[in-house]
């Protein structure tokens, strides 16, 4: 536990930068391996819609979902999306994803090992931005869930029943206090949730990007460079092999490289069911109106955020994998719920006004992350698949890192995030 080792973070996303924040608190050496910028558009983070939404614990699998597949096919404008051509790759990762959220039983499981690495998020965060000098980009005052009326909220009744057992509570909100709290919000939402704990991130992006420079600032060395995969020798790591600067000595590893970390992780000696769930947002510079509080619209499924750019809308789910081209019919779909939901936007929107992006969340088919050592050896940490809890989850899953790294006991469990689940019948 006392020796001092060399880590290779590889991956600069928010999850690989405050793994390198809490390794180098524990005395390690740190070189981080990121083809890009961090805080950069490249990274799912960035295009974080910024909530820190602790209670995000119910996977997108959920109960009865497996009906709405044909439809999902037909529309490629849904909310959900699969490219025909991509359908013979994805078929296997998405019959485990169906049968992950089969019952609400199946759904519990992952919300109960879901909520630790998840609760008292907002408040690491909020520590994290005060040592990086930016605590003004992390806001705690909780999140909303909106609906048209509360039939609405009652069929999503057993999502919400899950979330009470594993210890979330919120406030319910009448049309009056919805339209006291956003006055600008469109009167067809006439009911309300408003989760206390949760917090949002004022511009993801430049929050990673401070956490970078105070990494860079405790010692880390950055290389602008892909990770290829892992040398590992008699069970012991020897070094990264990357694609420009050939071999970095390391004797610890941690592969934290979002979509990208499949072949990482293969070459550690795991198989890994990871995908792409490539997502939108769009953004409103200027706007006349907007949310006092993030969030979270139950017809059109996309987080509203204000943020320090503008009015961000963040959501869609496409699966088309890593290389196809965006289709930015989906980002207009954004733009214009966000038209419909707050009248006061002008629908002449100058289209300088208007910023789009397209990302992707690293995702496995249970809704869970993959955090733990690797198979072949104890010298490997991964920390990936994280999906739709990416920045959020980074606070926690970056001290469960240093901590395994160290060798120490985690603060949370980690069997259920471990690689080996997807050898199991199931899964």
């Amino acid at each position: 536990m006392n020796k001092k080792h060399r880590v290779a973070i590889l991956g600069g996303g928010a999850i690989g930068i405050v793994s390198a924040l809490e390794i180098l608190r524990a005395g390690h050496a740190v070189t981080i391996i990121e083809p890009g910028e961090p805080g950069g558009p490249q990274a799912a983070s960035y295009g974080n819609a910024g909530w820190l939404s602790s209670h995000s614990v119910i996977p997108p699998s959920e109960p009865g979902i497996w009906k709405k597949v044909p439809g999902y096919l037909i529309d490629p404008l849904g909310p959900l999306a699969i490219r025909w051509r991509y359908l013979p790759k994805i078929a296997p990762w998405l019959m485990r994803y169906l049968l992950s959220g089969f019952t609400a039983a199946r759904v519990e499981r992952t919300a109960r090992a879901l909520r630790p690495l998840l609760v008292g998020a907002p408040g690491l965060h909020k520590s994290l931005a005060a040592e990086a000098g930016v605590p003004h980009l992390i806001e705690q005052a909780g999140v909303m869930h909106i609906f048209h009326s509360r039939a609405d909220f009652e069929a999503a009744r057993v999502a919400w029943e899950i979330r009470r057992k594993v210890g979330i509570t919120w406030l319910e909100l009448s049309g009056d206090e919805l339209r006291q709290r956003e006055p600008d919000l469109d009167r067809r939402y006439t009911f309300g949730l408003l989760v206390e704990e949760a917090g949002r991130c004022r511009n993801p992006g430049a929050y990673v990007a401070a956490l970078a420079d105070l990494a860079r600032a405790r010692g880390a060395v950055f290389v602008g460079d892909k990770a290829v995969r892992l040398r590992i020798e008699a069970g012991r790591l020897v070094s990264v092999v990357t694609a420009a600067h050939g071999e970095i000595a390391c004797d610890r590893a941690v592969i934290c490289a979002g979509a990208h970390s499949q072949p990482l992780a293969a070459s550690a000696g795991d198989r890994v069911p990871l995908e792409s769930e490539r997502g939108y947002h769009v953004v409103i510079a200027n706007p006349p109106v907007g949310l006092r509080t993030s969030a979270m619209a139950s017809d059109t499924k996309m987080v509203i955020n204000a943020t320090d750019s503008g009015l961000r809308a963040a959501g869609q789910v496409e699966f088309a994998g890593l290389d196809a081209a965006p289709d930015w019919r989906r980002a207009d779909i954004l733009r214009d719920n966000l038209l419909g939901m707050f009248p006061g936007l002008p629908r002449d929107l100058a289209a300088s006004r208007i910023k789009v992006w397209m990302g992707h969340r690293p995702s496995t088919p249970d809704g869970l992350p993959v955090i733990g050592h690797a198979r072949s050896t104890e010298d490997v940490v991964y920390a990936f698949g994280h999906g739709h809890v990416g920045l959020v989850s980074s606070a926690r899953t970056g001290r469960v890192v240093a901590q395994l790294i160290d060798g120490r006991e985690p603060e949370i469990p980690v069997a259920p995030f471990a690689a080996t689940r997807f050898r199991r019948r199931g899964r």
